[in-house]
């Protein structure tokens, strides 16, 4: 039983090298500290590698539902169930909004969410929930940090996602923000997300 275990988890390594995309089991082998939802968003999907690979990360972790907005809604961003999002929002105690970095700025299917879900009902619905980002960025020192072209860290980019939780009564948890990402370091980020899903 434990040679089979092993074998496994090497064939599971194996697969995951070779899609650039980890593996994980269906049975979820991890467990969120707390309820979870994260909405999920990428302009362009068809080339998406590390919002893929970090969404099946999140979808590997019991305890967390994943709302991709693309996958539900397409790109209509008049089409969001601005009622049912908001009844997963009370459902959840931590929102995770994981996106890649689109010119500085949350995707154009998750500023709709966010009008539409947020919009017109006061901030008492995420009173007390957390939010998190998690966002990749190609772009690496020579874009972000203090020496970087822009002046300030990519985790910093996201001051009005911050601005928006404070305003809503939400703990503002430190982002995830992968920058200079490559194929080759999906594994690392995942394994990075899964450990904080955990906390």
């Amino acid at each position: 039983m434990k040679q089979l275990f092993s074998l496994r988890l090497i064939l599971l390594l194996l697969l995951s090298i070779c899609s650039s995309i980890s593996v994980f089991a269906a049975d979820k082998p991890y467990k969120a500290a707390v309820s979870t939802l994260v909405i999920v968003s990428h302009p362009y999907p068809e080339r998406s590698v590390m919002t893929k690979g970090m969404q099946q990360a999140a979808e590997s972790v019991e305890g967390v539902t994943v709302r991709n907005l693309e996958t539900i809604y397409g790109f209509d961003t008049r089409a969001i169930d601005a009622d049912k999002e908001r009844e997963l929002t009370r459902q959840h105690q931590r929102i995770v909004f994981m996106f890649p970095t689109h010119w500085f700025n949350i995707t154009p299917m998750m500023k709709a969410y966010l009008n539409d879900v947020w919009g017109g009902v006061g901030p008492g619905l995420w009173q007390g929930k957390e939010m998190l980002i998690v966002t990749t960025a190609a772009g690496d020192s020579s874009t972000y940090g203090e020496h970087g072209r822009i002046g300030i860290d990519l985790a910093d980019v996201f001051w009005p996602m911050k601005a928006s939780a404070i305003h809503a009564g939400m703990t503002y948890l430190p982002p995830l923000a992968f920058q200079g990402v490559s194929r080759s370091k999906l594994p690392e980020y995942q394994q990075a997300l899964i450990e904080r899903l955990q906390q």
